[in-house]
């Protein structure tokens, strides 16, 4: 006589519920009843008795199909919200992921309580607690002040060394939060301006762009005179400017 073949401990199935597939993990125990979680990270699991199909689970599933849908929807936007407010903590700054309260402390920029007329007799609260409720409105202004800021501190030193070394002096440079642009120049002129946002990544991009720019004042167009000076004075223009590609 056969021996009759063990079901599986582990095995998966899934569900299909507002036009998604959503896997289930189902596992065979010592249990009376079939049992259905969502986790926190909107993974699905069920435990079912030792004896039960694994058509049962799967009739089980489907008739718990919106139950499931609807709590993992829960699940994954709770998690959104977890990690945005975790995101409002930390800024981009030079290449690096920093805690935005210090890198505020750090520029000068007044936040929360610090912003605020004092009020005898309060405690004053923790940087960290201040940025707590941030909202994501406040956050960008905060952030675009800071890198204003730390571009304002970095660029003189960096513009005068690279006109130095390549010869060339616009006549002036600003800093503004451009949307499409890094840097742009008015050869004309000679004016340059460059990009707040380039504070959030490391050095070499500013000086990529600083070059960038100080390039079209020797030659204004984007041909093959401007990428042979633009390789000259800037070797690693184009690591620089894969960095920049990614954002």
């Amino acid at each position: 006589m056969a021996r009759e073949k063990p079901f599986p401990a582990t095995f998966s199935l899934h569900v299909d519920a507002d036009g998604a597939r959503i896997p289930v993990t189902v596992t065979r125990k010592r249990v009376r009843n079939l049992n259905l979680r969502v986790r926190g990270d909107g993974s699905v699991v069920m435990s079912i008795p030792v004896r039960t199909s694994a058509d049962t689970a799967q009739e089980f599933l489907d008739r718990k199909a919106a139950w499931i849908a609807e709590r993992v929807k829960r699940r994954q936007l709770a998690g959104e919200d977890r990690r945005e407010a975790r995101d409002l903590q930390t800024v981009p700054l030079w290449g690096s992921i920093v805690p935005l309260a210090d890198a505020l402390k750090r520029a000068g920029i007044r936040f929360g309580a610090a912003a605020r007329p004092a009020t005898f007799g309060t405690t004053p609260a923790r940087d960290e607690d201040e940025l707590a409720d941030l909202t994501p409105e406040a956050y960008n202004r905060l952030v675009d002040e800071l890198h204003h800021r730390e571009l304002a501190r970095a660029l003189p030193e960096v513009a005068e060394r690279v006109e130095a070394v390549m010869g060339v002096h616009a006549s002036s440079w600003s800093i503004r939060t451009m949307k499409t642009r890094w840097g742009s120049c008015t050869p004309k002129t000679g004016a340059i301006r460059i990009n707040a946002r380039l504070a959030a990544y490391p050095p070499t991009c500013l000086e990529m762009v600083v070059t960038h720019e100080l390039v079209h004042l020797m030659e204004p167009s984007h041909n093959a005179r401007f990428h042979m000076l633009l390789d000259t004075y800037c070797p690693k223009n184009r690591e620089a400017s894969a960095l920049l590609r990614r954002s």
